[in-house]
């Protein structure tokens, strides 16, 4: 299965997000390009380990079904799927102010090692190690490039 820790598919996702329009409009989905990326980088601090969110009590319930349910094969993850309170952006702001920040989020996971991820905790899918984490960001990220035609 594809993860984002593999330097030739993060280098693809990078690729793709370079030449995402600025003028994109979203195929599914309430975000704008902006709030996808904006929240793409929130993501990505949760899961390079720079930000720390507390456990949702629904997460304690359903988030390792929720996790082994996306990992279990190579499909792509469903449009429209939930997300996370502290994921959802709700302001605007300009791309292209955005745009690097986002393709700089992505290169860090080039950084990271399994050391990075012996204690780390979902706030909703829970304990999680280095595959699980990688397998699960290159669904997330695929699935947001693909909501913008990237």
């Amino acid at each position: 299965m594809r993860t984002i820790f593999d330097d030739k598919t993060l280098d693809q996702l990078i690729i793709r997000a370079e030449k995402i329009d600025d003028t994109a409009k979203a195929e599914w989905g309430k975000m704008n390009l902006y709030q996808m990326m904006k929240h793409c980088i929130k993501n990505a601090e949760l899961l390079q380990t720079k930000q720390h969110y507390n456990r949702l009590f629904i997460g304690k319930i359903f988030g390792k079904l929720a996790l082994n349910s996306t990992l279990k094969n190579e499909k792509i993850m469903s449009k429209n799927s939930p997300t996370h309170p502290e994921f959802k952006i709700k302001e605007n702001g300009n791309v292209g102010d955005i745009k690097l920040d986002f393709i700089n989020a992505l290169k860090g996971y080039k950084k990271l090692t399994t050391n990075d991820y012996k204690n780390f905790v979902h706030p909703f899918f829970g304990k999680m190690n280095y595959n699980q984490i990688g397998q699960w960001e290159y669904k997330h990220i695929d699935h947001h490039l693909r909501q913008f035609n990237a």
